[in-house]
């Protein structure tokens, strides 16, 4: 299989890259130079913003294209253009945000979203994401195959969420965990995610799948108990029920990254339905793996400074990652 890759050298590319070279697919990487691709790859360079950015990719056909792109979502409608006919299947990857809130649980692959252009500039997160969607059907029609994660977890994870919580670990001592403890925790494993994406293409599968683990598949106290083990420095968690957090101002899933207390909210983006994806294949590694594999990436690229908020750990927190104020955290363990 010929695959292009429209991305290829950060999180979700760089795993969808990663997986088809460990298959033995011929890997062609689109990027804009500011990481390496893994090796054996050929990389192409430039910047789809730009007037001729996309020059590279005028010639070569491929079996497979798939895009992670955020940005302004006229990229996508003139990146199809450009490749029309010569990519057999094509694959956006897009977010389970797009869904038109409210929305009555469980969250399936047939409930409203938001309203898209395809035609837009740069906007925000959601809207781009809807936009992206909207070009994609029309540039390949209902061959599209359009995948909405909900968290992403794993090694090179950039939203900071799960390093997060294994740098708090990692300070020992007592712990703040947020009830309840048999809460669900949705999320996906970037590697899985990425086999299913290769399957898919090469299974030539269409239209909207949810693509975060079965609601039964982990719960908090699971994904707490696995950052406290592999992190090894005696953390004790201290379980508190949602409602004196709530009081001492702690904001859910940004403050207490991806926890969300019962409610609306979790049933929505916790207890999503992946019936669909399941039935096409796919299958999601235990939490402990996700955890030890995201712990061993982050002692190699923070080392000593894992324990504080090192200069890495700062650049990549995005996604309105705020965490737990130490102090704030002191006064809930003291009752």
């Amino acid at each position: 299989m010929r695959i292009l890759m429209l991305g290829g050298t950060e999180f979700v590319g760089r795993a969808v890259t990663e997986e088809a070279l460990a298959r033995g697919w011929e890997v062609t990487v689109f990027h804009r130079g500011r990481q390496a691709p893994p090796p054996g790859v050929r990389a192409l360079h430039g910047d789809r913003t730009l007037p001729d950015g996309m020059a590279p990719l005028a010639q070569g056909e491929w079996d497979v294209a798939v895009d992670t792109w955020s940005g302004a979502p006229r990229v996508v409608r003139d990146t199809l253009r450009l490749l029309e006919g010569r990519i057999g299947h094509y694959t956006y990857v897009s977010t389970r945000g797009i869904y038109d809130f409210p929305v009555p649980a469980p969250l399936t692959e047939d409930r409203p979203v938001v309203s898209g252009s395809p035609d837009d500039g740069d906007t925000d997160y959601r809207d781009a994401k809807a936009g992206g969607e909207v070009a994609a059907r029309q540039g390949f029609g209902d061959r599209a195959l359009l995948v909405r994660p909900g968290l992403i977890f794993g090694p090179r994870e950039n939203s900071g969420r799960v390093p997060w919580w294994l740098r708090r670990a990692a300070r020992g001592g007592p712990q703040l965990a947020p009830g309840p403890r048999t809460g669900s925790l949705q999320y996906i494993d970037v590697r899985d995610m990425a086999s299913w994406i290769l399957d898919a293409a090469r299974s030539r599968l269409h239209g909207a799948y949810n693509m975060v683990c079965p609601p039964e598949h982990a719960t908090m106290e699971d994904f707490l108990n696995a950052c406290v083990e592999v992190t090894g420095a005696g953390a004790e968690l201290r379980w508190i029920d949602p409602e004196p957090i709530l009081k001492a101002g702690v904001k859910p899933w940004n403050g207490l990254p991806a926890w969300l207390p019962p409610g609306e909210m979790h049933e929505l983006l916790h207890r999503t339905d992946v019936s669909k994806a399941v039935a096409a294949g796919l299958r999601c590694r235990p939490v402990a793996e996700t955890v030890a594999d995201t712990w061993a990436w982050l002692c190699e690229v923070e080392g000593e400074d894992i324990p504080q908020e090192s200069s890495y750990a700062r650049h990549h927190a995005g996604h309105g990652l705020v965490g737990l104020d130490p102090d704030v955290e002191a006064k809930l363990l003291a009752g």
